[in-house]
């Protein structure tokens, strides 16, 4: 079994789809993925997108806070973690490769001759400079974490501008 610690980022997701299910009152960044979960006109891609940006920019800064408090580690650029955490990077990289085969199309890196919305979407995304972002922002969460309303304050903001990527990347194309 996993330490409690690793389970930890699972948890935002869930927490979100049972706030969504129970009261609508999910974290906008996810709201805006279960409110077209039902329409066709996305695209797999597009959810994917979506989920990983939600994931990324809003739940993984707070995982990261948490696991830090747990581990009692401050999160820090040029340590042994951070180091960690980006060589993380290559491992989701290497993953892509699959991604494309099973969603059925071009990502980053593919020669693409004839753009499309949806192309130049997944393009526009990366992976490790969004985890770049996501540990900037637990790096200021750490410090603003014993000041309750500047943090709450601070993590409305990651989650509307989270939620504004979100509905962007489920654009119909």
């Amino acid at each position: 079994m996993l330490p409690a610690v690793l389970l930890i980022p699972i948890g935002y997701y869930f927490r979100a789809i049972q706030a969504a299910l129970t009261s609508n009152a999910a974290p906008g960044c996810w709201q805006a993925v279960f409110n077209v979960r039902n329409q066709q006109v996305e695209t797999r891609l597009q959810f994917a997108l979506a989920g990983m940006n939600a994931h990324i920019n809003h739940d993984l800064p707070q995982a990261i806070v948490a696991t830090c408090e747990a581990t009692g580690v401050a999160p820090a650029h040029g340590t042994t973690h951070y180091n960690d955490y980006t060589a993380l990077n290559s491992t989701l990289d290497a993953i892509i490769d699959t991604a494309k085969q099973q969603l059925n199309v071009r990502l980053p890196g593919d020669a693409l001759s004839d753009l499309t919305r949806l192309e130049n979407l997944a393009a526009a995304f990366g992976i490790a400079a969004a985890r770049e972002v996501a540990w900037k922002n637990a790096e200021v969460l750490w410090h603003i974490k014993d000041v309750p309303p500047v943090c709450a304050a601070f993590l409305d903001s990651v989650d509307a501008t989270t939620a504004v990527t979100s509905k962007t990347l489920l654009i119909p194309v």
